[in-house]
C-alpha cells in the first residue's frame, strides 16, 4: 500500500526488485553488445553473491510473455543460477544455468534436461550437472544465451567492479534531489528538441549522445548540480596493469515515485548524467557560461527510461561536477544520487546561498498597539 494500490507493484525490471531488496547497486548489460570477458564477470557475480536477472526484449506489446519455438518466454524475467566450463568433445565449453520462476517452461534446446549433449558428459559431471525435473531451471550454452537473450542485469551488494579481485570498503554519499519545470529541468545538455525540423525523440533509450545535434540549449545549466573531490588515488592492484594512477567512484541516479504516479498517467523518465572537471569557488551553482566552455569528462553510458542509470568511472584526482538530467527539458521528477568512491571524497550540492538582509523588527509597548487589533486579536485566539 505504500505506493498508492497494489496495482503499483506490478511489473517493472528485474533490477528494481533487486534494489529494492538489498539496497544494492546495478550494472546491466547489452547482450547484442556484450564485453569481451562477459562470462568471467558473471562467474565473479556468482561468487560474490550477487544477484543475476536477463530477460528478451519485446517489440510489441503481442510479444509480452510470447513462448518461442525452443520455449523461452519473451518480455519475461528469468535469474541467472549458475555457470560452468565443462569439457566437450576435447574442447573447452561454457554452460549458463537459468530459471523460470513460473516453475516450469524450460528451455529445449542444446543443453537442455535430457539433451543428448550430456551423453558426451563425464558421467560424474554430469549427474552433479543434470536436472531432470521439471522446475523451470535449466542449462543452455553461453553462446546460445548471447543469442537467445537480449539484456543481463547483475545487482552487486557492494559497488565492487566485477574485475577487480579484492573487495574494499566504499564510502557512500546521497543526495535527494528534484527537476522542476522552469527552475531545475534544463533537459540534457545534447538534447535537439523538436524545433528546426529535428525530428521527434523515438521512445525507449536515447540516441547516444555524439550522434545528437550539438544544439545546446539555454536550460541545461538549470539542472541541480552536485561538486565531487577526488583527492586520493585508487591502491596499487595486479589487476590494473599499470594504469595511470586515478580515483575510482561509481554514480547511481535513480528516479522516485514514478510508481506511484502511474495512476495519473506518467511513467519512467528518460535520465542519466554528465561529469564535468571543475575548479572555482565551492558551492556556486555554475552558470551557462561555463557549459558552452567546457567539454564533459565523462558521462552515463547512455540516457535511457530505467528507474536507476548507474556508470563507474576512474578519473584523475580533482574537483569534477556531476550534472543529473532528464533528457527532454521541462520534464519534472523527484531524484536520489548516490556517490561511491574507494577512497574518502569530498562531495557537496552546488547551489546559491539564498538571504535576505531584513530591517529591525520595532517591539512596540501595549500602549502602542491599536485597541481595534487587540480586540480582533482577541476574538480569534479565543479565551
Amino acid at each position: 500500500r505504500v505506493n498508492g494500490c497494489y496495482e503499483a507493484l506490478s511489473g517493472g525490471s528485474t533490477s528494481e526488485g533487486f534494489e529494492d531488496f538489498t539496497g544494492g547497486v546495478t550494472e546491466w548489460f547489452d547482450l547484442r553488445r556484450p564485453p569481451a570477458d562477459l562470462y568471467q564477470i558473471i562467474l565473479k557475480a556468482l561468487e560474490r553473491g550477487s544477484l543475476l536477472g536477463c530477460s528478451i526484449d519485446i517489440t510489441s506489446a503481442f510479444d509480452m510473455e510470447a513462448v518461442t519455438f525452443k520455449k523461452l518466454v519473451k518480455g519475461h524475467a528469468y535469474s541467472v543460477t549458475g555457470a560452468k566450463q565443462i569439457q566437450y568433445r576435447g574442447q573447452a565449453l561454457e554452460l549458463i544455468r537459468m530459471r523460470n520462476p513460473w516453475g516450469e517452461v524450460e528451455w529445449t534446446g542444446a543443453w537442455s534436461d535430457g539433451s543428448a549433449e550430456w551423453h558426451a558428459v563425464e558421467p560424474a559431471l554430469r549427474q552433479q550437472l543434470m536436472v531432470k525435473m521439471e522446475d523451470g531451471e535449466f542449462w543452455m550454452s553461453f553462446r546460445d544465451f548471447l543469442r537467445e537473450f537480449t539484456r543481463l542485469e547483475i545487482c552487486n551488494l557492494t559497488p565492487d567492479a566485477l574485475q577487480s579481485r579484492k573487495f574494499r570498503k566504499w564510502n557512500t554519499r546521497l543526495y535527494d534531489g528534484t527537476w522542476r519545470r522552469g527552475s531545475t529541468a534544463g533537459g540534457c545538455r545534447n538534447y535537439p528538441g523538436t524545433h528546426r525540423g529535428a525530428a521527434p525523440v523515438p521512445p525507449g533509450p536515447a540516441p547516444p549522445l555524439s550522434l545528437l545535434c550539438p544544439l545546446f540549449p539555454a536550460t541545461f545549466w538549470i539542472n541541480p548540480q552536485f561538486k565531487i573531490q577526488l583527492e586520493e588515488v585508487d591502491d596499487a592492484r595486479d589487476e590494473d596493469g599499470g594504469r595511470e594512477p586515478g580515483c575510482s567512484f561509481l554514480l547511481a541516479l535513480m528516479q522516485k515515485h514514478r510508481r506511484r504516479e502511474r495512476r495519473y498517467g506518467k511513467d519512467m523518465e528518460t535520465i542519466g548524467f554528465a561529469v564535468y572537471e571543475y575548479v572555482g569557488k565551492s558551492g556556486v551553482h555554475l552558470k551557462r557560461e561555463f557549459f558552452l566552455a567546457n567539454a564533459s569528462r565523462a558521462r552515463s553510458e547512455q540516457f535511457i527510461n530505467l528507474r536507476e542509470v548507474s556508470t563507474r568511472f576512474r578519473l584523475p584526482p580533482g574537483e569534477y561536477i556531476v550534472v543529473p538530467s532528464t533528457f527532454e527539458p521541462n520534464k519534472e521528477g523527484d531524484f536520489v544520487l548516490r556517490v561511491f568512491s574507494e577512497k574518502k571524497a569530498g562531495t557537496e550540492e552546488m547551489d546559491d546561498k539564498t538571504q535576505a538582509t531584513l530591517p529591525d523588527e520595532k517591539v512596540l509597548s501595549e500602549s502602542e498597539i491599536d485597541e481595534n487589533f487587540k480586540q480582533l486579536f482577541k476574538q480569534l485566539a479565543g479565551p
